[in-house]
């Protein structure tokens, strides 16, 4: 295999952190976006890592109006208490959700289950991230969001209406399997960001990823206009989730969504979340086979889904869960020549040095 290299936490923090207070952020949103990159590269996602976050911040966010740096919550009220309603203000999505989910686990040690609507949001990035944490402290976690742009054909249709709008799920069974089950996944067959990383590598997607602007199917990530949902009409049904939660909680029109200049000026653009988190206990029967207690029993429906000869299965989470012990066992995040690259040209932008020489070449990984 090629060569990576090994880019320390704290170089990395450093560096995203900079290049967010350059564009206008506050220390505590920085650390955010930092914290989130970090916890991106250790468990191995290239789609939405720290270069994929200042992308969508020069397009969408602080340089389009998209994101406003230095902004308030405002908590509404809410009738019912286990559930939060907030108005983002356009705050970094980063920062937005992991405080949201903090709420949502606060709501869920109270109530059993709690819930945070966020309404003029900016995109929050990898999902399966706040899930993963949630869940390594005791919850059920999710989370869905509609994605910044409309750019997935709808099954049957020819133009893009809808987000990749992820789903993001994860279970606290680490005392199980040894690390949280996650199950999180774009609508789209891919992620834009994984178009992003195979033009960024200089490579080809596999065939029923996306189409070009005549609407015919394509490889080629230059090429690429518009993604396709997978599974047909199940991943557009489960888009179609997202777009319909986010009306609900207050956002408008996907074709409108990140298109700052277009549409009537009462419009709005921005995506919208919402997070959940329960506690296990709070939703047990108490009446498990074999007097098993319910860690008992959430182990022991694993293992007969891995038994009867699918032991080479993996569970959702592992790669992630592999990837992460991989990064402690380097001791750093792992990064491509291309992306450090990137890494480079961000710290041109923000005005700081990165020392390549001092990252550490490894092979074979």
């Amino acid at each position: 295999m090629a060569t990576q290299y090994v880019m320390s936490a704290k170089a990395h923090d450093d560096l995203v952190s900079a290049a967010f207070r350059h564009r206008g952020y506050t220390a505590e949103e920085s650390a955010a976006a930092a914290r989130f990159s970090r916890m991106t590269a250790r468990h191995g996602i290239k789609t939405h890592n720290a270069i994929k976050a200042l992308h969508l911040d020069e397009h969408f966010g602080s340089k389009a109006g998209g994101c406003v740096p230095g902004a308030t919550i405002t908590k509404l009220p809410s009738k019912f208490k286990a559930v939060a309603r907030w108005n983002a203000n356009k705050k970094l999505g980063q920062a937005v959700a992991f405080d949201a989910m903090a709420e949502a686990m606060r709501l869920a040690d109270q109530f059993g289950i709690g819930a945070v609507a966020v309404d003029n949001a900016f995109h929050y990035l990898w999902g399966g991230g706040y899930v993963i944490d949630a869940a390594s402290k005791g919850y059920i976690a999710y989370t869905c969001c509609t994605a910044a742009l409309a750019e997935v054909v709808p099954f049957g249709g020819k133009f893009p209406t809808l987000g990749t709008n992820p789903h993001s799920w994860a279970f606290p069974t680490t005392d199980a399997v040894g690390f949280p089950v996650c199950i999180d996944w774009a609508t789209s067959v891919v992620a834009m960001g994984r178009v992003q990383q195979f033009l960024r590598e200089g490579k080809m997607l596999p065939p029923g990823c996306g189409v070009d602007k005549d609407g015919n199917e394509t490889t080629d990530p230059k090429k690429i206009v518009a993604l396709l949902p997978f599974g047909q009409h199940k991943g557009y049904g489960l888009s179609l989730i997202d777009e319909l939660l986010g009306a609900y909680i207050g956002g408008s029109l996907p074709t409108l969504r990140s298109r700052w200049n277009t549409g009537p000026g009462d419009e709005k653009y921005t995506p919208s979340f919402f997070f959940q988190c329960i506690r296990p206990e709070a939703i047990s029967g108490d009446n498990f086979a074999q007097k098993r207690t319910q860690a008992q029993n959430v182990k022991a429906v694993l293992a007969d889904i891995l038994g009867h000869g699918n032991e080479k299965a993996m569970l959702p989470g592992q790669p992630e869960a592999m990837a992460a012990a991989q990064s402690d066992k380097l001791g750093g995040l792992l990064f491509t020549p291309a992306e450090i690259d990137a890494f480079e040209q961000i710290a041109a932008e923000a005005q700081v040095k990165l020392d390549r020489a001092a990252l550490r070449p490894v092979e074979g990984v």
